[in-house]
Order: C-alpha cells, then structure tokens, then sequence
C-alpha cells in the first residue's frame, strides 16, 4: 500500500531569517538540531543546491529490537533566507519507508521569522492504514522544530566543539 499525505507546520522563532537560514546551513549549528534517534550516529551535510545529507544510527527502543536508521537528502533550490526546498528518503533496517518532499519558507515578521514547513510524503511502507506513520512523521518534525528553536535560542555554536 502507498499512502500520499501534506501537511504543514508553522512556528514563529524570534530571531531574524538570515538566522534561522543560517541554522539549516551552518553544520555545526545543524547538529544541535537536527538529529535522528538512538546511539553511534554519523552525519555528513553539504549545503547548496544538488548536495544534502545523510545521517545513520542504531535505536532501541523499550523491548524492541534495535533498527538502523537511515536518512538520506538532496537539496532541490534554496534562495537565501527565504526558503529551502529538498527531498529525504528515510531507511529502517535497509527498507525505504517514505520519501518527502519539503519546502521551508521563512518570513519576515515582526519581531523575528515565521517559519513554514510544509511536507509532501509518499509512505512506501505503512503500519496498519498509515494514520500512525503520519502521526509519527508529524509529531518527529513538532520535535526537530522545537530543537531548531533551542538551538537558536541558546545562541551561537562554540567554536571549540567543531
């Protein structure tokens, strides 16, 4: 079964867009960030057009056997502090389970940035009638948004943790 779902999320952050941009663009902000689960992870980042990210871990979660993770991006178009578009495969166990499209967009507003996360998502392989991989995708980027804003937040990266 291939289940098509979008949604969006919106989220003020109050620091400029050059800001928020910069905290997709500079890896060692991104690492405050933007994470996946579990233990012994690797990433790698290449920000501009036709690069991207992978990242990999192992989680283990309560009673259950532990999964590799696996996430792997391209970035379509970005322009400036404006919007970032790119494309993610996400892999459990060596098993493509979605594929998204995301479109960051970031606007000027008072008192700081009103960021617009939208994501189109293919669900290539899904748990019972996919309600619950919508939830869960949902509810992981809620989380890696609160993490942005924290990072943001704290302020700049400490250049001897490069």
């Amino acid at each position: 079964m291939v289940r098509h779902d979008t949604f969006t999320i919106s989220r003020h952050l109050d620091v400029p867009p050059g800001e928020v941009f910069r905290a997709f663009a500079d890896t060692a902000i991104r690492r405050r960030w933007f994470r996946l689960p579990g233990k012994v992870a690797s990433y790698q980042h290449d920000f501009r057009v036709g690069g991207g990210e992978t990242a990999r871990s192992t989680y283990t979660g309560l009673d259950t056997a532990p999964e590799r993770l696996e996430y792997r991006s391209r970035y379509i178009d970005i322009a400036g502090a404006h919007w970032i578009v790119y494309g993610y495969e996400a892999i459990v166990d060596g098993e493509l389970r979605w594929t998204s499209l995301v479109t960051v967009r970031l606007g000027v507003e008072t008192g700081g940035t009103c960021l617009e996360w939208t994501e189109q998502v293919t669900f290539l392989r899904c748990e019972g009638d996919g309600s619950v991989d919508l939830a869960h995708l949902r509810g992981a980027s809620v989380l890696r948004l609160n993490g942005l804003d924290a990072a943001l937040r704290s302020g700049p990266p400490d250049p001897r943790r490069r």
